[in-house]
């Protein structure tokens, strides 16, 4: 496209140089430019990239777009946001991908992995071709990617759009982080569905206090809420409801109680899956899933409440969740002949993992050993809370290292065992190495035990102070079982 073009898709811009001038693509990382490159110098958690302006013109950038005043020898476009501007820019230049899709925006503290997994399915059984962006991975179709990040940059989640379109997807369905929306990677898409999950304690160190982390989750409702769109709320959860009763479009609630649009009625629960039945507008229709715990039963809520929304048949739902087996470190079952149970989750807040054990409680274990810790350079005011949560709903805790980053375990390990009471120190053991404290946990397996390891969830490296090395709990509890130690009985 022609600079001067792209240029007025962005409201306030002035341009610096030639209108003509041609633009091949759009980028924000100086490293990734080459000829006909437009570089956006945008303000990083880690790093200003006006820094690197130098770097994106040695690259062969054709021309800079720049919050700060033009510098001589570059093409340079001055906006007053320069977020805003790339993803404006990132869409006008692959001719604006999302408008071409029925896009479904999940967002949430808990849930938003496995209902976006859930609604995906539902749409891939109604026999449509789908795209999925997400925190386990992206797929465009039938392809899959590794996710980098929940969602990804604005330039870099629109060029997945745009494969999505020339894949043949109608409809998209993103994961959309409290953080992707405060850095406006979304800004302007319009979403045709907009999910709410639930809100509990999580990013503080991000986001202020939890005023503004609610403030960056309303943004999708408010801001990217398609005209012809609909609300799907979580209304169980108190800023749920507060948001259900705020808002001016179409909203379809959701509930395990009366009330709601979508309700959920005789909740079955078992180490082998999940039944229950489905009130709606539609009719009332039963439904079971692989999917173990009551969240996945309001997570499935939210699915079929979306799929309304979409048009899409309810039995597609049904086959979509019955097909779903499991989702990636999602109370995710690790079997190796064993006979005990082991999960693997990704619960890593005090809601999260309150929500994991009662889940596992339900399901009525002779003993729950817990295996967990938090990561470094985090909100550090959720440390004591799992504490307390993981000592009031487990028989034992084994604390150990999570992602430390740069701060020592021993310390994160510290902030976690304030919040355990004094009479379940006992019961509590503290075991840095993370292979080492997996390994204590499953030699305590027997039958009828439930060990959960939580936190890491579908991860696969852990990362240190100076490096990232590979690490996967669940490949880690099947090293374990096959050793020699044979742990578990059953071989």
């Amino acid at each position: 496209m022609r600079l001067g073009d792209l240029v007025r898709a962005v409201p306030g811009a002035e341009l610096h140089g030639e209108e003509e001038l041609e633009i091949q693509s759009v980028a924000h990382d100086s490293r990734r430019c080459d000829e006909g490159s437009l570089f956006v110098a945008i303000q990083g958690l880690a790093a200003d990239g006006n820094d690197f302006v130098e770097a994106a013109v040695k690259k062969s950038a054709a021309a800079v777009v720049s919050e700060q005043p033009p510098r001589a020898g570059v093409p340079w476009v001055r906006v007053r946001d320069a977020r805003e501007a790339l993803a404006l820019l990132s869409a006008a230049v692959l001719d604006h991908p999302g408008r071409k899709l029925d896009l479904v925006g999940v967002t949430g503290t808990n849930g938003k992995t496995t209902t976006a997994f859930m609604i995906d399915s539902a749409v891939r059984e109604s026999g449509e071709t789908s795209g999925l962006v997400g925190t386990v991975d992206y797929r465009i179709g039938d392809r899959v990617a590794e996710a980098a990040r929940t969602t990804p940059e604005s330039s870099d989640l629109q060029s997945l759009l745009r494969e999505m379109v020339d894949a043949g997807c109608r409809r998209a369905v993103l994961e959309v982080s409290s953080h992707a929306l405060a850095l406006k990677r979304v800004h302007g898409l319009a979403f045709r569905v907009a999910v709410f999950t639930n809100l509990s304690r999580d990013h503080l160190d991000f986001h202020e206090d939890m005023e503004s982390y609610f403030a960056a989750k309303r943004i999708l409702f408010d801001a990217l809420l398609r005209e012809d769109g609909h609300a799907v709320v979580n209304v169980d959860d108190d800023h749920g409801a507060e948001l259900a009763r705020s808002l001016d479009r179409p909203v379809l609630t959701c509930s395990l109680s009366a009330g709601a649009d979508f309700v959920a009625e005789d909740v079955q629960l078992s180490l082998e899956g999940t039944r229950f039945r489905v009130k709606s507008p539609s009719g009332d229709f039963e439904a079971q899933t692989p999917l173990l715990g009551r969240f996945s039963v309001r997570n499935a809520l939210c699915a079929f409440a979306a799929a309304h929304a979409l048009g899409l048949p309810p039995d597609a739902v049904q086959r979509g969740l019955a097909s779903l087996k499991g989702v990636p470190g999602r109370m995710e079952r690790v079997d190796a002949g064993q006979d005990f149970v082991v999960l693997v989750d990704y619960a890593h807040t005090d809601d999260a993992l309150r929500n994991l054990l009662e889940s596992v409680r339900e399901l009525d274990p002779r003993r729950l050993v817990t295996v967990f810790g938090c990561g470094g350079d985090r909100d550090r005011s959720k440390r004591p809370l799992m504490g307390a949560v993981a000592a009031r709903l487990s028989d034992v805790v084994i604390l150990t290292s999570d992602n430390p980053r740069s701060e020592p375990p021993e310390a994160i390990l510290d902030d976690v065992r304030r919040g355990i009471p004094a009479d379940r120190v006992e019961e509590t053991r503290v075991i840095v190495d993370r292979r080492e404290a997996i390994t204590h946990a499953l030699e305590m397996g027997r039958e009828g035990v439930v060990v959960v390891i939580a936190g890491k969830g579908h991860e696969t490296r852990q990362v240190l102070r100076d490096r990232s090395v590979p690490f996967d709990d669940r490949q880690v509890v099947r090293d374990v079982l096959a050793g020699p130690a044979r742990v578990g009985g059953k071989r």
